[in-house]
């Protein structure tokens, strides 16, 4: 194989510095990839945190870093299950250690403006009853702006990638059995999109809910051979019992997050604003579909903001750009129970046509499934994360509900839901 070229070095408040080589940084400096540079990766959330201005630029860089460090990892503790299971030589890891460099680092590159705050604006898929997902986008981004950039540089001379295979490790479509094994490494429970963004959240914003000990984590990954009656099934991202605490400590931090973060009220307010003004300014309310990918790429936080600052979107348009946003008037409990639900619809009852919104979280922090994470333990025994831990196997679905008023109601409501749940 060739001789790699130059690697550059780029700066990381998370991860120090994180290395790419010639061919990554000519995917880098595509327009389709440098877009990602006007998408924040947390929309509004500098309203409330202001340092949260960060972006899926930075946070894309940051994964391709992460799964690197989880591949090498997996390599040196599982090198009998690599390469017996899978059949893998030298040849094979390396080739397999770029793919996997390239899905992780091209995994966002079809996200809307403001990220996750315009999805509920994709389009319905052609051929099912579902709506398209930002991976979508991705995987149409990789197989048409980015294939000549993947495909024709000098370095795939040593790997023979085609464009269709990172698409198709992003969408989990690729059958091959390796394939289906380092996907857990960008879409699981314990993936490096994951890692990253709670520790990069967390840092912007300048709280302490997202730390974990990633380093502690990636030195106890390992491939889990399938057993009993999974003969011929991959094998699957697990730990050795030394990472226990680690991998709990990651799903503590995605719910204490998500909690204090992600669903504040405040910002659950301007999401709710940022997808009112977006219905006004996009074409029939949507974001166009992956088959008009130029159109759908030119929407980015940057053409939304011109828009807004010119007086466009509407009434949430304007509240946006004089920040005055809805009022959180009640909130259910984080676990909601039947007779928080009689509670609520008498709040609501009671607040009329003064409820200007109302955001649901339905969110489960860890699945105690089939997904469950493997753990390699004492005499090479095999058990699931959440018997290791009682503090995972208690966690309950978050199923909280949220209820807004206009500024000018948001008095008046409350002292309707008050007197509502005095009276009960």
């Amino acid at each position: 194989m060739k001789s790699p070229h130059r690697k550059y070095e780029i700066r990381c408040p998370i991860h120090g510095f994180i290395e790419v080589n010639d061919w990554e940084r000519a995917i880098i400096d595509q327009p389709a990839f440098q877009r990602l540079r006007r998408i924040r990766q947390l929309a509004w959330t500098d309203h409330i945190y202001p340092g949260a201005v960060h972006t899926r630029f930075e946070h894309s860089l940051g994964v391709m870093h992460t799964a690197s460090l989880l591949f090498d990892a997996i390599v040196k503790n599982s090198t009998e299950v690599l390469r017996s299971d899978l059949a893998y030589n030298d040849d094979g890891l390396r080739r397999d250690r770029q793919l996997v460099r390239l899905a992780a680092l091209l995994h966002d590159v079809g996200h809307g403006p403001f990220s996750h705050a315009a999805e509920e604006l994709l389009p319905n898929r052609d051929d099912k009853a579902d709506k398209y997902k930002h991976e979508h986008y991705s995987a149409a981004v990789v197989r048409v702006k980015l294939r000549p950039a993947i495909e024709d540089h000098e370095l795939n001379a040593n790997y023979g990638f085609h464009a269709e295979e990172v698409a198709a490790l992003l969408e989990g479509s690729s059958q091959a059995r390796q394939r289906l094994f380092w996907r857990e490494l960008i879409d699981g429970q314990m993936d490096a999109d994951r890692m990253d963004y709670l520790l990069r959240d967390a840092y912007h914003a300048g709280v302490q809910y997202g730390r974990f000990d990633l380093h502690r984590l990636i030195n106890t990954v390992c491939a889990i051979p399938a057993g009993g009656d999974e003969s011929g099934a991959a094998p699957r991202l697990g730990i050795l019992e030394g990472g226990v605490h680690s991998a709990e400590g990651l799903v503590l931090a995605r719910y204490f997050m998500f909690t204090q973060v992600y669903f504040h009220k405040t910002r659950v307010a301007f999401d709710i604003h940022l997808r009112g003004a977006l219905k006004e300014l996009l074409p029939n309310g949507i974001f166009p579909k992956p088959a008009e990918l130029d159109e759908y790429l030119n929407w980015d936080d940057w053409r939304v903001l011109g828009m807004i600052a010119a007086g466009g979107g509407g009434e949430h348009g304007r509240r946006l750009a004089t920040r005055s946003h809805f009022r959180k008037i009640y909130h259910t409990p984080e676990v909601t129970t039947r007779p928080d639900l009689k509670k609520l619809d008498r709040v609501r009852k009671a607040i009329g046509p003064m409820l200007a919104a109302e955001e649901s979280a339905v969110k489960s922090w860890y699945k105690t499934d089939k997904t469950d994470i493997p753990v390699l333990g004492q005499a090479r025994k095999l058990a699931p994360l959440s018997s290791h831990s009682p503090v995972l196997a208690s966690l309950k679905k978050n199923n909280q509900t949220l209820l807004y008023a206009k500024p000018e109601d948001a008095e008046n409501a409350r002292q309707r839901a008050e007197e509502a749940l005095r009276k009960s």
